[in-house]
């Protein structure tokens, strides 16, 4: 029964986490192809696309708001109930993106139901990632976690990829203008169904045994956050530097790419579009694989292992994307999220372990919103305006590079993990192997 009900937590995870981060990459993707010029037709394109992202940012800077909120009820009322609502609130402001006339409809106030539509799917998804994590890595076996605590990131590519597939589906299917005008509405609107088979599944998961045990002896945190403020700040600050590289290489070679391979090298938008799909398709075996790695052979060798295959990697990324050859482009995209695969795969349980149960929801969700505001939200940004100011992708690489050293310092000062918090054993460094006692 135990195994059935983890598994079952672990699908529900999966979907969730898939639907919402459908909602979230939808956006990027229209951002880079579409929003500039529908929502900001005045300015010159390149000043467009900058002013589209910004929007995008927007969702970044409210993902720990929303981590704040979720992690508070979280904490003191239990997983459950607030994995549903953040999917309600997700699900719902990417629906209402579909009907927000353009700027020669309404005008300026077109831009403003963007940014705080945007704003509401930012507070959503901050609340998510740590109630779909926490739900499952205390529900399984402490040998298991980085494998089981690896299915929530898998929604990552699963969202990319259906985003992408759909966005690109409707890009392939429609002449310009029309894509323009509603085309690209369509998928926004396609969430208000996914998003009721989402809650069903959801619904029918049980609330976390660890939070149960936790409730039942009357040790909940009265203010969680201030707790793990109080208590918690090495944990803290490992958890935020070690995930800024892993957001700036993702949306480097996932958001920033769209925009250069369309708008700098001129190539058609599905050509990137396309490359994204088969790397997000291949991020699916890949992130688990890592997590069960993780298990294996520690969280930490593995992580700093993706971390240094980015590194690498990212030199050769720009110069093939120049090639202007669909296979090379492909190839490029590929192993650029094998890197972050392995980065990404046991991330979710490095940073779950580095908190108690009663402040984890917390703890582990304010660690990786707030990171997510100075890694994903101004990488495209940042990336874009290097480009434009030296002109050269070098510069790009260079920025990527930088960011990863900083994950690569977070990691290095990771202090132990809570190991008697999941099996009533004694404590282990973190990224060494659970064991069972």
């Amino acid at each position: 029964m135990a195994g059935s009900q983890t598994r079952r937590v672990i699908v529900a995870g999966l979907i969730g986490t898939s639907l919402e981060w459908y909602d979230f990459f939808l956006y990027g993707s229209a951002a880079a192809l579409v929003f500039g010029k529908l929502f900001f037709p005045t300015f010159e394109p390149l000043t467009g696309t900058l002013l589209a992202f910004l929007t995008y940012a927007v969702g970044f800077v409210a993902r720990p708001l929303g981590g704040i909120v979720a992690g508070h009820f979280g904490d003191r009322v239990g997983r459950k109930n607030v994995l549903v609502a953040t999917l309600l609130l997700m699900g719902m402001s990417t629906f209402l993106i579909g009907l927000v006339p353009g700027y020669a409809t309404i005008g300026v106030a077109a831009p403003l139901l963007l940014v705080l539509l945007r704003f509401v799917q930012g507070l959503g998804l901050g609340g998510e990632w740590g109630g779909a994590v926490l739900m499952s890595i205390e529900h399984g076996s402490p040998r298991r976690r980085g494998f089981n605590a690896s299915w929530p990131q898998v929604g990552v590519p699963a969202g990319n990829l259906l985003a992408a597939g759909v966005l690109g589906v409707m890009s392939a299917a429609l002449p310009e203008e029309a894509f323009l005008s509603w085309g690209w509405r369509v998928p926004f609107l396609l969430s208000g169904v996914l998003v009721v088979v989402g809650l069903w599944i959801r619904l029918r998961i049980v609330e976390s045994p660890l939070f149960a045990e936790v409730e039942q002896s009357g040790r909940k945190a009265k203010m969680p956050l201030v707790e793990v403020l109080r208590t918690h700040p090495r944990e803290l600050g490992s958890a935020f530097l070690a995930r800024i590289g892993v957001d700036v290489a993702f949306y480097t070679f996932v958001t920033y790419s769209l925009s250069y391979v369309s708008d700098t090298l001129g190539l058609d938008r599905s050509v990137a579009l396309n490359a994204v799909l088969i790397g997000s398709a291949v991020q699916l075996f890949l992130i688990p694989m890592f997590g069960a790695l993780s298990d294996r052979v520690g969280r930490r060798p593995v992580y700093l292992g993706g971390v240094i295959a980015a590194a690498v990697w990212v030199f050769a990324f720009f110069p093939l994307l120049e090639t202007g050859s669909f296979p090379v482009i492909a190839l490029a995209m590929i192993v650029a999220l094998a890197c972050h695969a392995a980065m990404y795969g046991p991330q979710a349980a490095f940073i779950a372990e580095l908190f108690s149960t009663r402040l984890r929801y917390s703890g582990a969700s304010m660690g990786y919103q707030v990171a997510g505001i100075f890694g994903g939200a101004l990488a495209p940004i940042i990336a874009l305006q290097l480009f434009e100011t030296f002109g050269t992708a070098l510069a790009v690489s260079l920025y990527v590079v930088a960011a990863l050293a900083v994950t690569a310092v977070g990691l290095a000062l990771a202090p132990r993990i809570r190991e008697a918090e999941f099996t009533g054993g004694r404590e282990t460094p973190t990224g060494a192997v659970p064991r069972e006692t």
